[in-house]
């Protein structure tokens, strides 16, 4: 008996070669999808007009000039550790470790703070950053160094040290707790702010904004057109490309993760210094795990990844002002950040690939 099969009506085909401009409609499309999802969402959990919705979000980000700074400093703090995990994701090392490589940061520029008041604020800054960022480094050089020796998966390890970042601050959170029994250790140095960022033209934030402005540019450009930039570029493709060119991978994974960490440690130290002058376990606030999206959306390219930083911080900072105003749960705020990235996310395949229609759906 002859077996009939019928030819599928759609089928899915690799894409060549694609323009900018299409790139540019495919991720519009996802956006605007994404806008229209959230909008549904939130008209059928707050019955208001989405437009309304959308309103109030603009005016929880910009509806006064405090608003706006903390909007700003958001936005800088999740572009900042985005750009601190982008070397190592471009050269496909899968660290899902900048959660505790911040953190880490955080607990030694807080131990420092915490520990030497006396010094002149400007000494005790200096130690606070080099702590930080030396820590940083270090909880990034761990994993690289075990997989460039011994090839663990970077994966697991890396995952792995954000739960030992996380215990060593619940440790000395209880060691330094303010009062005893609080489990906290409130804001460090209140009465003297030593250990604080200076503000400049009045603003807390603006530190923090400007040396994440000018992190942005330095990465550009060491990405772009240094040497260790294209060497990571090349490791990122293949490794026995490199190899066969006469690059030293491990050095160049062990150099790369460093760096990321020593960058992690630095957004650490402007938590610490530059906002919140304390330590929690949850000072980090699961931006390590958002940045990873980030840097991927942005495929790694530090000038498009403001514009995805900025979307994330705007729907994130605005959906808590929703949340607020109309008396929903405070997760609301996690639901729409995770639709857009759901979206954004799964335009990826349309820019890869590309449904096309049989002519004739026939029997074979």
């Amino acid at each position: 008996m002859k077996n009939k099969t019928k030819t599928p009506v759609f089928h899915i085909v690799k894409r060549g070669e694609i323009s900018r401009l299409e790139n540019i409609l495919i991720h519009a499309a996802a956006l605007v999808l994404a806008l229209v999802v959230c909008a549904i969402l939130t008209t059928l959990l707050t019955g208001q007009n989405p437009l309304d919705v959308y309103a109030t979000m603009f005016e929880g980000n910009f509806g006064t000039p405090r608003k706006t700074w903390i909007m700003l400093h958001l936005l800088a703090i999740l572009l900042g550790i985005s750009l601190a995990l982008t070397p190592a994701f471009k050269m496909r090392f899968w660290n899902i470790g900048g959660e505790g490589q911040v953190l880490i940061g955080c607990m030694a520029a807080g131990a420092v703070m915490h520990n030497h008041p006396q010094l002149p604020n400007a000494v005790l800054l200096l130690l606070m950053l080099v702590a930080a960022i030396a820590a940083g480094a270090f909880w990034g050089f761990l994993p690289a160094f075990f997989k460039s020796k011994w090839n663990t998966n970077e994966t697991l390890f890396t995952l792995m040290m954000n739960y030992v970042a996380i215990q060593i601050t619940a440790y000395y959170t209880i060691r330094w707790e303010v009062p005893k029994g609080s489990g906290k250790i409130g804001i460090i140095n209140q009465n003297d702010m030593k250990g604080w960022l200076p503000s400049i033209a009045g603003q807390q934030y603006l530190p923090t904004i400007i040396i994440v402005a000018l992190m942005t540019i330095a990465l550009y450009f060491y990405l772009k057109y240094s040497k260790q930039g294209y060497e990571i570029a090349v490791v990122g493709e293949s490794e026995k490309t490199a190899r066969y060119v006469g690059i030293k991978v491990e050095n160049v994974i062990i150099r790369t993760m460093s760096l990321t960490g020593a960058l992690c440690g630095l957004m650490g130290f402007l938590l610490v210094a530059g906002s919140a002058h304390t330590i929690t376990t949850t000072l980090v606030g699961g931006r390590g795990f958002t940045g990873v999206m980030v840097a991927w959306m942005g495929k790694f390219n530090p000038l498009i990844m403001i514009l995805t930083s900025f979307l994330l911080a705007f729907m994130g900072n605005g959906a808590q002002e929703v949340a607020s105003r109309f008396q929903l749960n405070h997760s609301f705020s996690d639901i729409l950040t995770g639709i857009i990235i759901f979206f954004l996310i799964g335009c990826e395949f349309f820019v890869s690939y590309k449904l096309e229609h049989t002519k004739k759906g026939k029997e074979e």
